[in-house]
């Protein structure tokens, strides 16, 4: 079965518990009708469908925009394909169009209604505003599937923006017993453990991800929040000045601080 993974991004997306969030802003937690969602493509030739796989590749190489256009042209030709559907959503939810990608799921569900990836999907588009929600949502899935590590992985997310750290560590450790290797499954542990007043243990974690020669921006920056959380400072600020301008590191810096006096 096709998962895929969100991970906690402490500058970029929605702040756990202040300063930032965890990258779903502009949701609304309520579905669109299905009548506001924009109208699929003209029929294309059958020759011209493109796969499922085709879309997933798409979107796991960071082509939102291209996978919702293959995902229409898909349900142009199939208006009922449910796989097509799910990815639709999976597309407008990394463009940020939220509500529709609930919309998407919540139609995939109408024709499916146990769809495992329609389901983590429309509990991702309430991670934001109502992580209750979605972790029900999510608890079902896992208790139903319980070595689905994308499952897990949001659960944990869901309940570190309910303050939860300790319950979020079990889903997070779950998740990480079916796969291991996956950075961004680690990242949101370590984020995890810092939050909860872990910063060692959460070095350990984050220093060898963002470290890594291939490391990106914002791995270095999850590592500065656990650095910052341990008092050290200079060495966050160090590591934030390779990306950041000199202003940006000192408002990071400060956002850091307020997440450990929640």
């Amino acid at each position: 079965m096709r998962t895929r993974l969100i991970v906690i991004g402490v500058l970029s997306r929605p702040a756990l518990v202040g300063v930032t969030l965890l990258g779903l802003a502009g949701c609304s937690g309520k579905p669109r009708p299905l009548d506001n969602l924009p109208p699929p493509r003209p029929p294309a030739t059958e020759a011209a469908v493109p796969t499922l796989r085709v879309v997933d590749a798409a979107l796991a190489g960071g082509a939102p925009a291209l996978a919702l256009q293959m995902s229409e042209d898909i349900l142009a030709r199939r208006p009922r394909d449910v796989g097509a559907m799910v990815r639709r959503g999976d597309a407008l939810f990394e463009l940020g169009r939220r509500d529709d990608a609930a919309a998407s799921y919540t139609h995939a569900l109408g024709l499916d209604r146990d769809n495992i990836p329609a389901r983590i999907g429309l509990a991702r588009t309430r991670l934001a505003t109502d992580p209750a929600a979605a972790e029900s949502i999510l608890t079902e899935i896992v208790a139903r599937e319980p070595h689905n590590a994308a499952a897990e992985n949001d659960l944990g997310i869901a309940r570190d923006l309910q303050g939860r750290h300790v319950d979020a560590e079990t889903a997070y450790r779950a998740a990480i017993s079916v796969t291991p290797e996956n950075p961004a499954i680690q990242i949101n542990y370590g984020l995890s453990l810092a939050l909860a007043g872990k910063p060692a243990e959460a070095l350990r974690i984050l220093r060898p991800i963002a470290e890594n020669p291939d490391a990106t921006p914002r791995a270095r920056q999850d590592l500065a929040v656990a650095l910052t959380l341990s008092g050290d400072t200079a060495g966050a600020e160090k590591l934030l000045g390779k990306d950041l301008s000199a202003d940006q590191v000192a408002d990071a810096i400060a956002g850091y601080q307020a997440l450990g006096t929640k």
